[in-house]
């Protein structure tokens, strides 16, 4: 991570400034932020505290970021399914079960690494996660963007910040939601009990998911969805919070008699190429997993 900082102004009085920062921050969860504190990094009107410290109306918070410790990364020769490729990008059709990029004790066996194996010099993008501009979740399957160098990168993260980028993806949800098209709005923060996930919060950052149904399968439906906003886990939350979790999910959901993942797949994405400007769009079919479960459903009648 490189450096960053961030300052907020308090709006009301009486929380602790380590859930205060975690509650605001989607990124930093409470123990990171109680580190930070020990560390001088987060202040308060521009002095040192302790993570007990209680806030008043109109503090403000100044939060830095310190550059993480310099990573080693390796490339490595994991198969990688490229649907197109030219000097500036790739877009990868990335299997269920790989993480995107490295972390902390977890340095290998990413995406990251397979594209180093393929790209030995690629500089793009933060150095922790060369060519990186948006991510999936480990357990997600589907269309994912390398930027190859430094320019293109600027263009396309500038294209996701402005909410340029078209994303789809196909969801599998137990129960029959209804109406069969519709927008979820709901901010998104990190849980305020079980900091490793995210949670519908009234301070959470805004978040907005749209879908359509494709069709009812028994006791579930088939959804394609478009978040307009990339929240950490949007998709996942978004569908649990309003009673509609995504099959085979275990962290907002249930676990799957037909699943070891969740059902969820990236498999549109539409944008503009960085050097020409022209509008592109990538499609992939759902993986073997989601097709294999799709038929157990529809003859279990479940």
């Amino acid at each position: 991570m490189t450096n960053a900082s961030r300052c907020l102004t308090v709006e009301e009085s009486g929380t602790r400034i380590d859930k205060y920062v975690s509650e605001n921050c989607p990124d930093i969860s409470r123990t990171h932020a109680q580190k930070l504190i020990e560390g001088g990094h987060i202040t308060i009107n521009g002095r040192a505290v302790k993570s007990g410290q209680k806030l008043q109306k109109g503090d403000r918070v100044d939060i830095t970021i310190p550059p993480s410790p310099p990573v080693n990364l390796t490339a490595e020769p994991i198969p990688l399914k490229i649907l197109y490729e030219d000097n500036d990008l790739m877009v990868v059709d990335k299997a269920a079960g790989l993480t995107v990029h490295p972390a902390p004790g977890h340095l290998s066996g990413t995406l990251v690494n397979a594209v180093l194996a393929h790209l030995p010099d690629l500089k793009a993008g933060a150095v922790d996660r060369p060519g990186i501009v948006h991510r999936l979740d480990k357990d997600t399957s589907g269309l994912i963007i390398v930027a190859k160098n430094p320019v293109s990168h600027m263009r396309l993260s500038d294209q996701f910040k402005n909410r340029e980028v078209t994303k789809v993806y196909l969801t599998l949800v137990r129960g029959h939601l209804t109406p069969e098209k519709g927008i979820i709005e709901a901010s998104i923060g990190r849980h305020p009990v079980e900091r490793k996930k995210m949670a519908v919060v009234a301070r959470g950052r805004e978040a907005r998911t749209e879908y359509n149904v494709i069709r009812y399968i028994h006791n579930y439906t088939l959804l394609e969805v478009r978040p307009k906003t990339g929240r950490t886990h949007q998709i996942r939350v978004h569908l649990s919070a309003v009673g509609f979790p995504v099959e085979g999910d275990a962290t907002y959901g249930v676990k799957s008699k037909y699943l070891s993942r969740q059902f969820l797949h990236a498999s549109r994405l539409g944008f503009r190429l960085p050097s020409t400007g022209e509008y592109r769009e990538f499609q992939s079919e759902l993986p073997d997993d989601l097709v294999e479960a799709l038929k157990k459903i529809e003859e279990n009648n479940y």
